[in-house]
């Protein structure tokens, strides 16, 4: 049983082959036989690189187009770049041009018939294309007549074999574009991503040039300065530059010279092996035309591409006018560092009559690893912790260092004594990880105090900067000092406060603390307690008034001692289930104006002002503060 139906499906599938093969084929082979019949043109479409419409009636609709590699050019009635888009819609329908019938010609005069009759005496449009890249190639020409009575279609004829076809009217659509719309619209081509470089001169003055770099993030000036450009502003040229338009060619009026004679601005870009140059002329009439798009009006002027002979008017926007005629100052970047902050390992900061301070960390640390404060001193003295929101900020007002005018690029020795570098205010030098040189900056003032920039002292660039950036550099510790004094650890607990008038030894406040944060006596306010003792436990300074503890200090105009000692009792889990208790003190001034009082720790070496909120936690439980109308009770 099996055997028979393994027979019958052997012979089944060779009847489908024989099928396939005999009728499928036959199919296949005739429907392509049919669509090849119904196309007009062979394959010397497929390669086309010269082409040429003639229209009789209208010469200024003629135009001839030419390929060279991989781009279409206008060669009449101006020499432009083509529009590929355009271009692409003309060849399309070329390659698939199909008649819906053919007939030869020369059989007309048996059915009575002429030429005339299909309009093709005097044709509407001649078409001729040549192949390939020989000039002397045989050409392809074809004749456009009337379009027919019935279907809408068109006529057309093909030369070499004097055969009359019926097609559709897509060819004659195509051929019949403006020239508006077959030009080109862009003048420069080259994207933002492919330039390699950018060179502008304005009349007759000395060239400036920018290249891109090779790892593509940064632009450089190479003449008539060596500077860093701002990328951003660069990109942002080019893009303007790429968006012009040409607005009309072969203006009534031509300019007294031509703008590929007498350039006002040429502007050049290099792309990847390709170069485009823009040259532009004088401007025209009243010089402005409106722009709603743009602050200021536009101004139209006469342009040439270089190499081309074509004359046209293009509207400019003042502000990019404006850039270009002053590239080295506009194009230039204005933050005077380059460094990423990440990579920071050290900042060393000079004044003068002062000894040097440095903010440092480990450099095979991570980026946010703790800082210390080091001070350079004939006795040095143990490193302080920084504060990393001091730092941080430091950090990021040296990378927003900008130059609100550059001075000079070839400072005198005069200049550089009266912007203050023979003795700089400030020396400022950052350690980059992986680098071994230094990033120095240098910061002068002149007799007016204004703030000038400089990087290291054989630097010639020298930039304005905004004076501000002075009182961000401090060579104090305190500035830089970590706010938070102390910190209990998290199984440690407050267990009493004792604030003690030291001027009559009078106790202002003694309070317990059970391990439920109850407070005893009852009498005292729970609340501001508990405020105490959360501070406490976190103790932050506002700010540092001195590098160092002293029994003496300068406050309120006066030179004082300390007023106040509030001994704080903690306890601290020890072992066998024991305690360890521990007494640590924090010395107060008076209350100053302000709400300003100033507390000292000698274990910490810090005399600082205390925060708002333990300040007047202190003061509302003082007996000043309780006789305070203003008072919380």
């Amino acid at each position: 049983m099996r055997t028979k139906v393994t027979l019958v499906l052997v012979f089944l599938n060779v009847a489908l082959f024989f099928f396939i093969f005999k009728f499928e084929r036959q199919w296949i082979t005739d429907g392509r036989q049919l669509e090849a019949r119904r196309r007009v043109l062979g394959p010397e479409v497929s390669d086309v690189r010269w082409l040429e419409v003639t229209n009789p009636a209208n010469n200024a609709a003629s135009f001839t187009l030419t390929r060279q590699g991989d781009a279409w050019s206008l060669l009449r009635p101006v020499e432009w770049p083509a529009n590929p888009h355009a271009v692409a819609t003309i060849l399309s329908d070329l390659r698939l041009l199909e008649h819906e019938s053919s007939f030869n010609a020369r059989d007309l005069a048996k059915s009575g018939q002429s030429l005339a009759d299909y309009g093709l005496d005097k044709p509407r449009l001649k078409l001729e294309f040549r192949a390939g890249t020989a000039t002397e190639a045989p050409t392809t020409k074809l004749e456009l007549g009337d379009i027919t009575k019935v279907g809408n279609r068109l006529y057309v004829r093909t030369v070499a074999d004097d055969r009359i076809h019926v097609v559709g009217r897509a060819l004659a659509d195509s051929l019949a574009l403006p020239l508006s719309q077959l030009r080109s619209d862009t003048l420069l081509t080259i994207p933002v991503f492919e330039a390699r470089s950018l060179s502008v001169r304005s009349g007759t003055g000395a060239p400036v040039r920018l290249r891109r770099e090779s790892d593509n993030t940064r632009w450089t000036f190479e003449t008539p300065i060596i500077a860093r450009a701002s990328k951003a502003e660069v990109d942002l040229t080019i893009n303007a530059l790429n968006a012009l338009h040409a607005a009309n060619f072969n203006p009534a009026t031509p300019p007294a010279a031509l703008p590929a004679a007498a350039p006002s601005l040429r502007v050049s870009l290099e792309g990847n092996n390709r170069r485009e140059t823009l040259l532009l002329g004088e401007p025209i009439g009243a010089t402005a035309i409106p722009n709603s798009a743009a602050t200021s009006p536009d101004v139209e002027l006469y342009a040439q591409l270089e190499g081309r002979s074509a004359l046209f008017t293009v509207a400019v926007p003042t502000r990019l006018l404006e850039k270009l005629r002053d590239a080295q100052d506009r194009l230039r970047e204005r933050r005077v560092l380059d460094f990423d902050a990440t990579k920071v390992t050290a900042v060393a900061l000079n004044a003068p009559n002062q000894p040097p301070l440095t903010l440092q960390r480990d450099p095979a640390a991570p980026p946010d690893s703790p800082w210390q404060v080091v001070r350079r001193t004939e006795n040095p003295t143990a490193p302080l912790q920084a504060d990393p929101a001091a730092v941080k900020r430091l950090l990021a007002q040296l990378a927003a260092l900008a130059a609100t005018k550059f001075e000079s690029d070839a400072p005198s020795a005069a200049q550089l004594e009266n912007w203050g570098f023979n003795r700089p205010e400030r020396v400022v030098a950052l350690t980059l990880a992986g680098t071994a040189t230094p990033l120095e900056l240098q910061l002068g003032t002149d007799a007016r105090r204004d703030a000038y920039a400089r990087l290291s002292a054989s630097a010639n660039s020298i930039y304005a900067v905004n004076a501000d950036i002075l009182r961000e550099l401090p060579v104090e510790p305190r500035a830089w000092r970590d706010r938070l004094v102390r910190e209990l650890p998290a199984a440690a607990r407050i267990t009493a406060l004792k604030l003690t008038d030291l001027e009559g030894g009078a106790v202002l406040l003694d309070a317990a603390l059970d391990a439920q944060g109850a407070v005893k006596p009852a009498t005292l306010d729970a609340r501001l307690v508990g405020e105490i003792v959360a501070r406490l436990r976190s103790l932050r300074a506002r700010r540092f008034v001195q590098d160092a503890f002293a029994d003496r200090f300068l406050f309120a105009g006066e030179e004082r001692t300390w007023r106040y000692r509030l001994d704080t009792t903690e306890s601290l889990p020890g072992g066998a289930g024991g305690e360890q208790t521990k007494v640590t003190t924090l010395l107060l001034s008076i209350r100053g104006g302000g709400g300003q009082q100033l507390a000292g720790v000698k274990e910490a070496d810090a005399l600082f002002e205390i925060e708002q909120p333990l300040l007047d936690a202190l003061w509302k439980l003082s007996p000043a503060g309780q006789r305070d109308p203003g008072a919380t009770k």
